[in-house]
């Protein structure tokens, strides 16, 4: 999900968002476009299409499918159009549910750098920062940058439009890469010139996706998980500060992954549906090496009991929430407030937590298997800097239990699925 950004109005940021767009259809990869833009929204008026309906209608139980509009001249791109002054939206629910679908997602962020600003960027995993080459386009620029970096959100780098190269006196001036040129034409989204300018650009988000810096990968200390399957797939493990969603099903040998997690360092470990004492006895029981966690049992008020438990979290520690399914049938607003606050000690603290959120349980609403989500786990999923999945296999001889890991914030997911018992037999 990027963001495509510039404080400055009539940047060039829509037709950015729409030429990017096409470039990475024709590069097969299907996108959608989002216009977050409420008080001047632009995009279906350079698409070509009608505003009707807006994303508002997703309010309304509508699908994804029903409200985005097909690019009249490329089949692989959908545009969501803003909402209208007399509709209301939430932007963050509609973000959400776009952030898990097989798409490139491209938002067109407002001008300025105001709250309706912070809320699309920060909803992103990178942001390109749009800028032509006058001097307040450019400070414009800066602003924008400064915006970005303050909310966390990698800035992939800077694009210069209505430019047939960099400015010699604006190269070197933003604390971000370069990802190229766009030349200025009066069809900048049909002249062959621009077309192969955004294809440029395209292949230069793709190649750098999974990095805040394209050049230089992710060279500081990573915590170990205690499962080499995963520490594997991830370089040796994840960053400090980081919230990892751990997707399974209940029957799944989720609950190891916890408990070898114990074993690294020391551990809260916040139980929702399990007692102390099943938690522990779980652990003395196990048959590998686990630690000495710290359990509380959450019962009543699960948030407000979670929060003050995590302010008290130590330094290079773990939080264990099993299962987060508990926090995320709550008030929605209650529980982005909570894991931001999460977000927030684990970065002072540089800690990790891990957050077991259980799939394919009927009771929470409709639909099962490992895919299904309930409540609020869209946000839970958003808001993870890692989502790992974990898969049983009915082999009929044998169930084996697969790793993917679909997210990591800042750097390139692994393609691959690895066993979490190597040698399992039946």
């Amino acid at each position: 999900m990027i963001a495509i950004a510039g404080a400055k109005g009539g940047c060039g940021k829509t037709t950015t968002a729409l030429g990017l767009a096409d470039a990475f259809a024709r590069a097969g990869t299907p996108t959608v476009v989002v216009d977050a833009d409420r008080q001047l929204p632009n995009l279906h008026v350079v698409a070509g299409i009608d505003r009707e309906p807006t994303v508002a209608a997703l309010a309304s139980g509508a699908t994804i499918s029903d409200v985005a509009h097909q690019h009249p001249d490329t089949d692989d791109v959908a545009v969501l159009t803003a909402p209208k002054s007399s509709q209301t939206i939430d932007l963050q629910t509609v973000l959400d549910r776009l952030a898990d679908e097989p798409v490139q997602v491209l938002i067109d962020c407002p001008s300025g750098a105001g709250p309706d600003v912070v809320e699309p960027v920060a909803a992103a995993d990178r942001t390109v920062v749009v800028t032509s080459d006058t001097g307040r386009s450019a400070d414009a620029a800066e602003t924008t940058i400064d915006v970005a970096r303050r909310l966390d959100v990698p800035v992939a780098g800077t694009v210069f439009v209505r430019c047939d190269s960099v400015p010699a006196d604006l190269g070197s001036r933003f604390d971000a890469p370069t990802l190229g040129v766009v030349p200025d034409h009066e069809s900048p989204l049909t002249a062959d010139a621009t077309k192969s300018a955004y294809d440029r650009l395209a292949e230069a988000l793709t190649e750098s996706r999974g990095s805040s810096n394209p050049t230089l990968p992710f060279q500081g200390e990573r915590l170990e998980t205690g499962v080499d399957a995963i520490d594997r797939v991830l370089d040796g493990g994840v960053r400090p500060g980081s919230i990892v969603a751990l997707c399974a099903d209940p029957a799944s040998a989720s609950e190891l992954v916890l408990s070898k997690l114990t074993a690294t360092r020391g551990t809260l470990y916040l139980s929702t549906q399990r007692s102390k004492r099943t938690v522990r006895h779980a652990l003395e029981t196990s048959a590998f090496r686990v630690g000495s966690p710290t359990i509380r049992h959450l019962d009543g008020s699960v948030i407000e009991q979670a929060t003050g438990l995590v302010t008290a979290l130590p330094d290079g520690a773990n939080l264990i929430v099993d299962a987060a399914n508990d926090l995320e049938r709550g008030d929605r607003g209650a529980y982005i407030d909570f894991l931001n606050g999460v977000k927030e000690h684990l970065l002072e603290t540089n800690s990790v937590a891990v957050f077991h959120c259980l799939s394919g349980a009927r009771e929470f609403g409709s639909g099962s298997g490992s895919g299904f989500e309930h409540g609020h786990r869209l946000v839970t999923r958003h808001h993870a800097d890692v989502v790992v999945e974990l898969e049983a296999i009915d082999r009929e001889t044998a169930i084996d239990h697969v790793l993917s890991v679909s997210k990591r914030r800042g750097e390139r997911p692994p393609t691959e699925k690895v066993p979490l018992f190597p040698s399992n037999v039946a």
